[in-house]
């Protein structure tokens, strides 16, 4: 039923798949050539061939990732053109593209896979003449090999850095669960290494008494890949290369004709509108803050590498409520249990673990089931490593869809974070930082694993347009802030007490601790990114635009060393080039569903649940997102709900 994670030989893997991409080839020209114009005989087929490859091809993807090695790369960085290659292929295919014209059905969800075929192939170059097809081509090739080597570049400078500490002064006040994972003996000595692995780094940002150490960790994390400068000059070339090719004035303007958004300056004006209402605060929130340092260690020149341990200690301050209060009562396993109980309770699934091939031993797998039927499979990966690239995310492996034979395929996904790992002497213990992660990755999850669409190309997260993919996973996050829902997991690890009352109403008052510097962190990201997209900007000219965004959006900036732009894998590596937006795009919706999913105390409406899930997580992109809100609530989301939720503008 489900594929099993296997990859036999990682030296053959790229000879592997060039054999299955030849034999591909071969099948899709048989298929454009052919008289049928029937979707069932036509797309079918292309949608069973592009299942094929994922199965076999995501493992390996997935690997690099999770377990980076020698030979993974070497794999990975041998598939890569011959995926780009076959791709621009396929998508240049004027046979093919003349046949998916010519089909016609009635059938919604095969409106929109045509639909967005079509559209594929015309921003593909399917309608260039031969010469700028070939230009095309290798341009997209060029793009992933350099999306590669940004991330690589990145993952390796990460990896090539640490900060020894020896003085115990310099480490006071640090948990010891995040002690425990820097200490180390030398010569009888007990020392600390901290590293630019997030959860290390993190550690000293918000604890380390020592301001010159942290000054120190924070220029080597945002000094990192000083090459990737070369490398983004580069990507920025070819990709407005490509947009003129496609008679599009600018990168920007081909990045939205597959997204939510439908012009430039409605982003800009969305984007604009935010900073104007989030400014005053977030400078007020900073004021605030120079106050504190001031009058607690006599700080005159609050810097960026200042901002997370004075915010921690004003937090504390303000709603004796600090990260390290709720770690006893968030150990890994029993949230981890805790949220796949409530998810199960919202939806009426259920959750099933399995001894299944896994890729490490810490790695955890589920099967899910509707009732008293199999529908779906979950793999967590949830612990820190050296061979693991940062942060979190979610990967979709096998789709839900119905076959040309009738049979019904089910969606497998992996969740992957970067969490504490478990010893022998002491459990993960979890931030409530982390515990909003795992809620976040799971709604991205569940979008996926919980289709009931039929074509594999509009099922699960498959069509659903980049601005508004973070909906479902935002949208699960919000609950991790509210009591009743931690209340069922928040237990005490070692004596198994119950999360008091008074430290959740903290949790709940902190959540919205600087949320307009936040706010305003997050637009300038996005704000760069796009404006970064609408004309070409190459060498010094990327960090001027950078600081000409930090002028409208940032009330305290950076060290002049900061090179931000040399870590930004999301638009250089992640395929948020033009989207960066698409976090507080979608955040729009995700903030409406769930003021529209709450009663007053924070429960989960399960009217409203079911709703959701009937509207828009099983119907993955077989229909525009803002179709389906539409259908949900009988209307379009408020951006009020999104500055309700972070409580700005509550007290103008």
């Amino acid at each position: 039923m489900f594929q099993p994670f296997r990859i036999d030989d990682l030296e053959t893997f790229p000879q592997k798949l060039e054999t299955l991409l030849e034999k591909q080839k071969r099948r899709i020209d048989e298929l454009a050539t052919s008289e049928s114009d029937d979707y069932d005989a036509i797309l079918k087929p292309l949608e069973e061939m592009d299942e094929e490859r994922s199965l076999f091809f995501t493992p390996l993807s997935h690997l690099n990732s999770v377990l980076n090695s020698e030979e993974t790369r070497k794999a990975y960085e041998a598939s890569l053109p011959l995926l780009s290659r076959f791709h621009s292929e396929v998508a240049q295919n004027e046979a093919l593209f003349a046949k998916l014209k010519r089909i016609e059905t009635k059938d919604l969800e095969r409106r929109k896979v045509l639909e967005n075929e079509i559209r594929d192939f015309r921003l593909s170059g399917a309608e260039l003449p031969p010469e700028q097809k070939k230009e095309l081509e290798a341009i997209d090739l060029e793009l992933s090999e350099l999306s590669n080597r940004f991330s690589q570049n990145l993952l390796d400078a990460t990896n090539a850095y640490e900060l020894i500490v020896e003085d115990p002064a310099d480490v006071e006040r640090i948990p010891e669960s995040d002690l425990g994972a820097a200490r180390f003996e030398e010569k009888g000595v007990t020392k600390w290494r901290f590293t630019l692995q997030i959860p290390s780094y993190l550690a000293y940002m918000t604890y380390g008494p020592n301001r010159r150490l942290r000054e120190e960790l924070y220029r080597a994390y945002t000094t990192r890949a000083p090459e990737n400068a070369a490398v983004i000059d580069r990507i920025l070339e070819l990709r407005q290369q490509k947009a003129k090719l496609l008679d599009f004035a600018n990168y920007a303007e081909y990045a939205l004709q597959s997204r939510d958004a439908a012009y430039e300056e409605e982003v800009l004006d969305f984007l604009e509108e935010l900073v104007r209402l989030s400014r005053a605060e977030g400078e007020a929130e900073l004021e605030e803050l120079r106050a504190f340092a001031r009058r607690l260690d006599g700080i005159e020149d609050l810097a960026s590498y200042d901002l997370a341990y004075y915010g921690e200690k004003l937090k504390k301050e303000l709603y004796a409520f600090d990260e390290n209060d709720t770690k006893p009562y968030f150990e890994r396993e029993r949230v981890l249990r805790g949220m796949l109980s409530i998810v199960e309770e919202l939806f009426g699934m259920r959750f099933e673990e399995v001894e299944v091939p896994v890729w490490h031993e810490s790695v955890r797998c589920f099967d899910i089931y509707r009732g008293a039927e199999l529908a779906g499979r979950i793999y967590f990966d949830l612990e820190a490593r050296k061979e693991k690239r940062g942060g979190a995310w979610m990967h979709d492996w096998e789709t839900r869809f119905v076959d040309g034979t009738g049979r019904t395929h089910l969606p497998s996904a992996f969740v992957v974070a970067n969490f504490p790992p478990s010893s022998d002497e002491a459990p993960s213990l979890l931030r409530h930082d982390d515990v909003v992660t795992l809620f976040h990755e799971m709604g991205h999850a569940i979008h996926h694993l919980f289709s009931r669409v039929r074509e594999r190309s509009v099922s699960g997260i498959n069509g659903v347009a980049w601005d508004v993919v973070e909906f479902p996973s935002q949208f699960l996050e919000n609950f991790a802030y509210e009591g009743a829902i931690l209340r069922r997991f928040a237990l005490h690890h070692e004596t198994g007490k119950p999360i008091p009352d008074d430290l959740l109403a903290r949790i709940k008052a902190a959540k919205n601790f600087q949320a307009a510097l936040g706010m305003l962190r997050q637009l300038e990201f996005a704000l760069f990114d796009f404006r970064l997209h609408r004309r070409l900007y190459q060498g010094d000219e990327v960090q001027k635009l950078l600081d000409e965004v930090r002028e409208e959006t940032s009330p305290l900036k950076p060290p002049s060393y900061n090179r931000f732009q040399h870590g930004f894998a999301h638009i250089f590596a992640g395929g948020y080039a033009a989207g960066y937006y698409s976090y507080k795009w979608a955040e729009v919706f995700s903030a409406d569903a769930f003021f529209s999913c709450v009663d007053a105390e924070g429960n989960f409406v399960r009217e409203m649940a079911e709703g959701y899930d009937r509207h828009i997580l099983s119907r993955g992109g077989s229909e525009e997102m803002s179709a389906l809100y539409q259908r949900w609530l009988g209307r379009k989301p408020k951006l009020q709900s999104l500055l309700r939720l972070y409580e700005i503008g509550a007290s103008s």
